[in-house]
């Protein structure tokens, strides 16, 4: 053991022992009067029957009560059970030997296997980065997506949301980033998912490929509110240790809303009151919390994908509000597009990546300037088009937006199997753009 790792495991050694014992059980949560604890610090709590303790977190107070909420069902605990605890937060085991593996929400191999060797112990609890230590995000990252690449262009460090309805190709396009980025390791959180999709997802979208330099998180809808919730921790802090390493890490959480309900479950289950939609204060106090670890730091970048599920395509439900006001950009899927078969279904006009003019040439800026021009031309005249409404000749802008159509949404289509790289797709969204000013 390395001596660093061997000051990590003083630094948590407990010389006394406090004990305490459980009171009743109320819902999701387990009173217990004593031992001594503060808010995040993990209690172990052992059945009367001699089972393997149970892991909870101190959530709260009540008089002289600790409030408990455990990571596996309550079935054994009875009164009387004692609750010890460790004195710390949850920690979680980072290191390369995660790479190409699968684990739960709180760190451990998903397959049943033996944890990986020589990893570092660290909080799943940390502060972002100091914000005057932050670089400026000034490179693009090549994501091999042509339509995001090319209008909607991302930088090393940046956060984004991705903003769908159930079935309109938010895991697709995940996998696509996965698989042809530019970055050095992907780190996948799948929060509140349901178990059948994991493993479609993992073996049919990302495959081999996608996995090789890949780490999945997976807190599944059947675990307790509080896994789902470590599970978005857990998977932020191994994306934060390789950015320490000074690595370009793709973080992407798949769903910020799960991991949202599952604040809303803890908080009801302790007393807060209910606000908008339901949400309790706490959630809104959290989400910033999360979504601020991400970015850049002094020494490498996160660069953060976080899907939204938007209720019946209501992008200004509480959630998508608060996230969308936080985070540097937003990607909207559309599911009338996804009906018409057209993939991805980015939303270009609807969608927005704040820092596009300042990490782009001024010929990129220019060119996907213009393509938007052309595509808002579109839609506006749209439905005079369509019914027939429309003739030539009217408007040179409209008459031009219609030559181009086919031609725009070529370029906006692409294939799971068919990655570009930033130079080529630059060099085709230039071309599309000079169109029409060559005597066309």
């Amino acid at each position: 053991m390395k001596a660093s790792e061997i000051a990590n495991e003083i630094e948590y050694l407990q010389p006394l022992k406090w004990f305490g014992k459980v009171t009743r059980v109320v819902g999701l949560t387990i009173e217990a009067r004593g031992p001594q604890a503060a808010v995040g610090d993990i209690c172990l709590i052992y059945p009367t029957n001699e089972r393997d303790p149970l892991q909870a977190e101190v959530v709260g107070f009540k008089e002289s009560l600790l409030l408990l909420m455990p990571f596996s069902p309550t079935a054994h605990i009875q009164p009387g059970s004692l609750v010890k605890s460790t004195g710390k937060p949850l920690t979680i085991g980072v290191g390369t030997g995660l790479i190409g593996k699968v684990i739960d929400g709180l760190g451990h191999p998903l397959d049943g296997g033996e944890r990986p060797k020589g990893l570092y112990k660290t909080s799943v609890e940390r502060s972002p980065p100091n914000p005057l230590t932050r670089p400026r995000i000034t490179r693009p990252l090549s994501l091999g997506v042509r339509a995001v690449d090319g209008l909607l262009t991302v930088g090393e460090g940046q956060r984004v949301g991705i903003f769908a309805g159930s079935g309109v190709g938010k895991s697709t396009l995940m996998a696509m980033f996965t698989k042809y980025s530019e970055a050095d390791i992907n780190v996948i959180a799948l929060i509140g998912e349901r178990g059948r999709e994991v493993k479609d997802f993992i073996d049919k979208d990302l495959g081999d490929e996608g996995r090789k330099n890949t780490i999945v998180v997976v807190a599944t809808s059947d675990q307790p509110a509080l896994v789902r919730i470590k599970g978005a921790m857990a998977a932020t802090a191994i994306a934060e240790y390789f950015r320490d390493q000074g690595k370009r890490v793709n973080l992407m959480m798949d769903s910020i809303t799960r991991f949202a309900m599952a604040q809303r479950e803890i908080g009801l289950a302790i007393g807060e009151p209910p606000t908008t939609k339901g949400y309790t204060p706490s959630v809104f106090a959290l989400l910033p919390r999360l979504l601020e670890r991400s970015g850049t730091s002094e020494y490498g970048s996160i660069t953060a994908f976080y899907t939204v599920l938007v209720d019946g395509d209501d992008l200004d439900e509480p959630i998508a509000d608060a996230v969308r006001g936080i985070l540097d950009g937003h990607f909207i899927l559309d599911r009338k597009l996804a009906n018409k078969g057209h993939y991805p279904a980015l939303n270009i006009l609807k969608s927005v990546s704040r820092l596009l003019p300042d990490i782009v040439s001024e010929e990129h800026g220019a060119a996907a300037s213009v393509l938007r021009q052309h595509l808002a031309t579109y839609e506006e005249n749209e439905d005079l088009i369509q019914v027939g409404a429309y003739k030539r000749g009217t408007s040179k802008d409209i008459d031009l937006a219609l030559d181009l159509q086919p031609d725009i949404q070529a370029f906006l289509q692409q294939g799971t199997d068919k990655p570009l790289n930033f130079t080529k797709t630059t060099e085709q969204l230039q071309i599309l753009a000079g169109k029409g000013n060559d005597g066309r």
